[in-house]
């Protein structure tokens, strides 16, 4: 039996999801919430993005299930367990993680870049060697060379249109799944009256499926070729692209997540008891936030970072692996960001509450006596949450990027564990090479990208749903 691994920041994510479900139950049994949330989705951006990053997240998710190989054990001992841990995503990608060449090769090329001085024939040559795994089912033994570009791309065609197949399958499986549930809302209604309640519907539902089906599709394309070629190519090391930018999601999403979620009590303890309450403690909270907003970010947090890692260092014995001492360094450096980036919300905030402090229903709560916890708890909390969701969705985005920057300066993430950062870090040197190494640069960027823009494009419709000051109606959105 395997071993399950419960890293510190599987943990965090499970939780988010389990925090996600809660609320999203909550959001169902709250009338005003339910019709908000509605007018995010009632917009196509707003469905279409939101369904991407539920594939990110489901990314993360399967990266996050983590366990131990057991190893054959000795007559009569006890049962041990391979020192190296696997994830869920890393099975999945087992023939990605496995196929790995000597160096640099080019997005789908069977030979890698830089050439080697081979022997044909009792003559040297300088030639570019054949990969090891890249199109290796297309060269007979022995055979050197690149391979015919005919051959090459019917293989690649042939393998296209398989997985186009089964990802439309699986597309139109998860699609009628996804129908069923809607449908349980009106129990009347079969399949075959499934056009009739969709347009009868206020949400652009038929967006959110053409959506999962592209990525379906998508997917399906890129697995199938994946299992003879390297998509994206390889890096310096020889590693798939793919899978290191499939990897580097869920680091993406932990630093993007834990940290928020580390930053919240601050901000919202703070803010609302400065802008409520007044007088020294108003003082006293605008004096902390102002001196920690003084300190330069990036120094504080690389000073925090060198500590966690000395800590580390000093105590080997305490991580049963490298990938658990990787991911403790990852979940502290989460929360040093979260611990230095509550200003900003916190003064938000605090506005907010001494706006909300003068309105009508606190003073009358006020004048009958209440004291002012339950005040802060019950009226102003509540009414502070518009301006909380819409902070952590775009504050997300921004500590995504925020990420490689770190890791750009070498006080990121461990090296032991993927990430957009480390990817790109690698590759800077490369594009001064002749030719140039464009490619791993432009997988971590395209990855990037697609989650930020993602995550952006929700943020905004959230903003035009709940921010009382936007005349923006979403459903009017393109």
């Amino acid at each position: 039996m395997i071993k399950p691994v419960f890293l510190a920041t599987d943990i965090a994510l499970f939780a988010l999801l389990l925090m996600l479900c809660a609320y999203v139950t909550y959001v169902r049994r709250t009338p005003p919430l339910r019709s908000q949330w509605a007018r995010v989705f009632e917009s196509r951006v707003g469905m279409a993005s939101s369904v991407i990053l539920l594939v990110f997240l489901a990314l993360a998710a399967l990266d996050s299930l983590h366990y131990r190989h057991p190893l054959p054990t000795v007559l009569g001992g006890v049962q041990a367990y391979s020192p190296q841990t696997t994830s869920a995503l890393e099975s999945l990608l087992a023939h990605m993680k496995g196929s790995i060449e000597k160096t640099y090769s080019r997005p789908l090329q069977s030979t890698q870049l830089p050439k080697e001085t081979v022997v044909i024939d009792g003559k040297s040559l300088r030639d570019n060697p054949p990969l090891k795994f890249g199109g290796a089912h297309l060269r007979a033994a022995g055979q050197r060379g690149e391979i015919e570009d005919a051959a090459a791309w019917l293989d690649l065609t042939m393998r296209g249109f398989r997985g186009a197949v089964v990802g439309a399958a699986t597309g139109a499986v998860l699609i009628a799944l996804w129908l069923a549930v809607l449908l349980r809302s009106a129990p009347a209604l079969r399949f075959k009256h499934a056009g009739a309640f969709l347009s009868a519907q206020r949400l652009p539902w038929m967006t959110g499926f053409a959506t999962l089906g592209a990525l379906c599709v998508a997917g399906g394309v890129v697995w199938q070729i994946s299992l003879g070629w390297h998509v994206l190519g390889t890096d310096r090391a020889g590693n798939d692209l793919l899978y290191l930018a499939l990897k580097s999601v869920r680091t993406a999403l932990a630093i993007g997540v834990i940290t928020v979620l580390a930053s919240l009590p601050f901000a919202l303890v703070l803010g609302i008891a400065a802008g409520t309450l007044r007088g020294w403690v108003d003082t006293a909270i605008q004096y902390l936030y102002t001196v920690l907003s003084s300190i330069p970010g990036i120094l504080l947090i690389a000073a925090c970072v060198l500590m966690i890692q000395s800590h580390i260092d000093r105590n080997p014995a305490s991580y049963a692996t490298a990938l658990e001492r990787a991911d403790v360094k990852l979940f502290l450096l989460c929360i040093v960001l979260g611990l230095t980036s509550w200003a900003g919300l916190a003064r938000l905030l605090r506005a907010e509450a001494m706006k909300l402090r003068e309105m009508d229903f606190v003073l009358a709560a006020r004048s009958f006596g209440v004291p002012l916890w339950q005040i802060m708890l019950r009226h102003i909390a509540p009414n502070t949450m518009h301006l909380l969701i819409l902070t952590v969705v775009m504050e997300f985005s921004g500590l995504v990027l925020y990420e490689a920057v770190l890791s750009y300066i070498g006080i990121g993430v461990d090296p032991a564990i993927q990430s957009f950062g480390g990817m790109i870090n690698g590759a800077r040197s490369e594009l001064a090479r002749n030719p140039i190494i464009w490619w791993p640069l432009l997988t971590a960027f395209a990855f990037m990208v697609a989650l930020v823009l993602a995550a952006n494009l929700f943020a905004d419709c959230v903003r035009d749903a709940f921010d009382p000051k936007s005349n923006t109606v979403a459903g009017g959105r393109p």
